[in-house]
């Protein structure tokens, strides 16, 4: 498939997408909001000139953000142009970046020609930084036609990705030799974009960003008095975080084991997408669990069994208020989440086997003695029980975490060195 027969099958499949926005909307009516932004019609008047930074939703959003700081102070002269796809993404964004004049914000357009060069020529960007491996033809061609450099920053592929894109050769290769910059975290991942048809000179292993997480230490005091408002210093607490369909019966059904040998043990469990909040708040009353919702603002009290969080933009706040963190996307095969934040709050991290987004993290995470994984309800419960139990192991843990935070960070200051020999 090459890139013209792939615009012509996009054009042909516009019935879908609006099918599917519909189904989205559904269950997050966001989705009905701003649709003309999403073909580059009515676009709010910005700032052209500047630098324009694509992060698909709220993960790679909260990634972007220490780059995007760093971006403001170290061009103060350049308004930047964040996008992303998802409502929640969009909320998470204007949130981050509330009151700063010169970051301005839209959904990106869809990947058709006519949609990208509208949205290109609106903004006029000098440089385009992509995050982690959101690739797009034609807007990356849009780009090259106007003679934009376009980075490709925090990326990552995994071999099963990068199977993917090798079957679309036609389509593949020539994008990845317009990219001017691709910024990779390891090198085994560089190997792949070179294979796929990236020029070498413009691959260079960097690192993951995420390494470079930093903890406000007020974050840490907030959860601490909060805890203490709870009456729950002494209490075990646990959260399982960014769960996914499939994995909250997991995670509720691991609680009650637990609940056997610590009846106070509180879980916050905090889904991973808004749209599934009401519904796993049915599920653990349901369930017979005692559940307050974090958007209640009620107290949480001895008898309570579970606090849903079921908030935006609070998750390591909802991290660091707890003694083990289990990470979700993992025990369903969906591939994993970040896995560093509750690392870098000093919390043993447990996951589940499905990490084929995270495997270079993830090793290094175990091999250092900082993550167990589990596989099912019951050993996930083992393993919280132990640690709790065992609060040396879990200090343990938690010390090896710290430890591979701080062994790998830098790859944000490579990144924004090698974004600078392009920002002209």
């Amino acid at each position: 498939m090459n890139r013209t027969l792939y615009t012509l099958l996009f054009h042909l499949g516009l019935p879908l997408v609006a099918l599917r926005l519909w189904l989205r909307a559904r269950k997050a009516p966001a989705y009905r909001q701003r649709i003309g932004e999403r073909f580059a019609f009515g676009l709010a008047p910005m700032q052209t000139g500047g630098i324009w930074v694509h992060a698909v939703s709220v993960g790679e959003s909260i990634a972007a953000a220490p780059m995007i700081r760093a971006l403001l102070a170290r061009y103060p002269q350049l308004p930047i142009t964040v996008t992303c796809m998802t409502p929640t993404g969009s909320e998470r964004i204007k949130a981050m970046f509330a009151g700063e004049p010169r970051i301005q914000h839209c959904y990106l357009p869809y990947d058709l020609p006519w949609a990208a060069g509208r949205f290109l020529d609106h903004v006029r960007p000098v440089l385009g930084i992509i995050m982690e491996t959101e690739l797009w033809p034609n807007h990356i061609n849009q780009c090259a036609k106007r003679g934009i450099p376009v980075v490709l920053a925090n990326a990552r592929l995994s071999e099963r990705s990068a199977r993917g894109y090798g079957k679309f050769a036609g389509l593949t290769r020539p994008m990845l030799a317009q990219m001017s910059w691709i910024a990779v975290q390891t090198e085994a991942e560089a190997q792949r974009f070179r294979d796929l048809g990236a020029r070498p000179e413009c691959v260079a292993v960097t690192g993951s960003i995420k390494f470079d997480l930093s903890i406000d230490p007020q974050l840490l005091k907030d959860a601490a008095e909060l805890r203490g408002q709870w009456q729950a210093t002494q209490r075990p607490v646990w959260i399982a975080a960014s769960t996914h369909a499939g994995e909250d019966e997991s995670v509720l059904s691991a609680h009650r084991r637990l609940l056997a040998s610590h009846p106070d043990a509180l879980l916050i469990l905090v889904p991973r997408h808004p749209e599934r909040f009401a519904s796993v708040h049915d599920l653990c009353v349901q369930q017979g669990f005692a559940t307050v919702r974090r958007s209640s603002q009620q107290p949480v009290s001895a008898q309570t069994s579970v606090l849903l969080g079921d908030t935006m933009g609070e998750l390591l706040f909802l991290y660091a208020l707890a003694d083990i963190a289990f990470v979700g996307g993992s025990l369903v095969p969906n591939g994993g989440h970040n896995l560093l934040e509750p690392a870098a709050l000093a919390k043993p991290v447990l996951s589940g086997p499905h990490l084929f987004n995270f495997l270079e993290i993830a090793a290094l995470l175990r091999n250092a003695g900082a993550l167990a994984e589990v596989t099912d309800a019951a050993s996930l419960s083992a393993a919280v029980q132990r640690l709790f139990d065992q609060p040396q192991q879990a200090r343990t843990m938690a010390d090896a975490g710290l430890q591979v935070m701080n062994a790998n960070q830098g790859a944000l200051q490579r990144l924004l060195d090698g974004i600078g020999r392009l920002v002209k």
